[in-house]
Parts: structure tokens; sequence; C-alpha cells
């Protein structure tokens, strides 16, 4: 097995969901969609939230990391994870503030499978001018030392998530319409799965796919269908090369194996991407989304960090990539 900074933690918080007291809190405090049109959810915004800018920095595997207080102690780094549904802290973390526990657990979800994890409480999560109290957060294992905690889609109430590359920034704004600009801006329709947002017209080589947008993944991953097509698309070419395999593990140290193959064409809405490097895995995340049994893409780090802005309307459900 090949091990590379590229693979070492390709597979992070793909999804956090919770045992059923906490899941069933998340969905009374989830905003309650008011259209419905070809699909695509449309969330009212929280128009108290400010808006948020915010300068971030970078670990080990180049996941974008924000600063966050917690019960006014701080800043802390907490890697962006638009792939989970819930904010979690680190059991480091836990111990040096001395959080409390509630006396409750959490079910935990990872790309490779499900642990149930304490819950503490937070009494303030502040991120920039933006705050919240009496968070529920689950405490887990965390890898390495440069990551205190998660930030999950729980925190974005509708709105605009603008993870900005090129000047090492993160807004969080009213959510907001989009046009295309030709040979720069492409704008993409999603739907919400689970709080997540699933781009919706996406192709592999012509077969229609699923593709979610998790800036919590350090490289992409794609299931076992979508691993299929591109199997069959490389023996009609009579190009079938030799499996190369790799070793992975998540973000709670979870080691698991996978397979290193290309992704001959892409398209994601009006943008088409060619070659593009993908990590087969036949993994737990795509159970969690309802996606087993259709060719599904988790766009990673690898290739969202290849754009200068990448924007998520969680209002809109619709995903922005800005590029030269």
């Amino acid at each position: 097995m090949a091990t590379t900074r590229r693979t070492a933690a390709l597979g992070l918080l793909a999804a956090a969901g919770a045992a059923l007291p906490l899941a069933r809190a998340l969905a009374q405090n989830a905003p309650t969609p008011d259209k419905v049109s070809s699909g695509v959810q449309t969330e009212m915004p929280d128009e108290e939230s400010p808006a948020t800018e915010l300068d971030t920095t970078t670990d080990t595997y180049e996941h974008m990391l924000a600063p966050v207080i917690i019960n006014g102690q701080g800043p802390f780094n907490f890697l962006l994870d638009t792939g989970a549904n819930v904010s979690c802290v680190s059991n480091r973390l836990m111990a040096r503030l001395d959080l409390k526990s509630s006396g409750a657990s959490a079910a935990v979800h990872t790309v490779v499978g499900v642990h149930n994890r304490p819950v503490v409480i937070l009494d303030r999560l502040q991120v920039g001018p933006r705050n919240r109290r009496m968070v529920r957060a689950p405490a887990l294992p965390m890898k390495g030392t440069d990551v205190d905690g998660v930030l999950g889609v729980d925190w974005l109430k509708g709105q605009r998530l603008v993870l900005d590359f090129k000047a090492r920034k993160l807004e969080i704004i009213r959510s907001q319409a989009d046009v295309d600009e030709p040979g720069h801006v492409v704008v993409v329709p999603a739907r919400r799965r689970h709080g997540q947002l699933t781009i919706v017209d996406a192709d592999l080589s012509g077969h229609r796919i699923s593709a979610i947008i998790d800036s919590g993944a350090q490289g992409s991953l794609c299931n076992s269908k979508l691993r299929d097509i591109v199997h069959a698309l490389d023996a009609k070419r009579g190009d079938r090369p030799p499996p190369r395999y790799v070793r992975m593990e998540t973000l709670a140290g979870e080691a698991f194996d996978g397979e290193s193959i290309f992704l001959p064409f892409l398209r994601l809405g009006g943008l088409h991407l060619g070659n593009v490097p993908v990590t087969y895995a036949e993994m737990h995340v795509f159970d969690i989304w309802g996606l087993k049994d259709t060719p599904a893409l988790v766009i990673g780090m690898d290739l969202l960090g290849q754009f200068e802005q990448v924007a998520l309307d969680f209002g809109r459900s619709a995903v922005r990539f800005s590029y030269v």
C-alpha cells in the first residue's frame, strides 16, 4: 500500500449524525423549506445573523481551519466540514476546557463507520460575530494537534458559505442569486441531503452521477457504482491500468484502504474537468447519504482547492465555482 500526504487523511468526518435524542433536537432547530422547485429546496435565511469574514489557516493536510472561541477562550482551530451536519470538539479540547458532559451520547458517523461519543455542552460557541449558546457537541478523538474541533453545517442556518482559497478567507453572508460568467464563474444547482449540498446536475462521460461537496475530506472519494463506470470506459478504450491501492485514515485515526482511479471526464453543471484523481472505497458515508446504489462522488479539498472560490448557498441550494 502506498501512503502519501495527499491520501493519508483522505477520509475525514464525512457526516456526523446523532443518536435519537440529539437528532430530534437538531431536526427541531433546522430551517424549514419554503419552496421546492425541480427537486431543489430553498431555505429561509437567518436574517438576524451578521455577515462574517474570517482569515483562515490550514492544517497538515491543507484543510481550511477557522478560529473559534469556546466559552470565551481561544481562538481554537476548527476544521470547516460541509459534509458534517453537526459540530464536534476534540477529546483534547474537552479536557483542556473541562467541558461538562450532557450525560448523553451521540452516534457519530465518519466515512468508515459509526461510534457512540459523549456529548458535551458548550455554553457559547463564537465564530466571528456569530454566537450560539448551549450547543450540544459530540467529543471524539482527533489525530494530530492542529485541529481542535469541527464546524458542521448546523451553524449556517440557510445562508451562504464562501470558501476563498486564494485570499485564505471564509465568509458567511445572506443567501443570494448567482449567474454564470463564462470563463470565470459556474453556478450549479444542488439539493440538500441531511443538511449537505448534493450537486444534481453532474455526469461522468455522459453517465448521470451525484456529487457531494465535502470540505472535510482531504481527497475525493467515489463508490463502486462510479468505479464500475470508469472501469467500463477504460475497457472500451482498451486501456485498463493495473490497480493502485492506497492506505488512508480518518481524522479520528481510523485506517482504511482504497483504490486510486482517474475520472476521464467530469461535468458539474457548466464546469468540465478531465482526468480527475479520486479514490474508490466502499465507505459507510455512501450508506448514510442514501447513495449506495447510484454512482456517487464526494468532492474533497484536493479538487475544491483548485478554484479561487467555492460558494455553497444553503438558502438557494446552489454551488458557485469561481476560477480564472
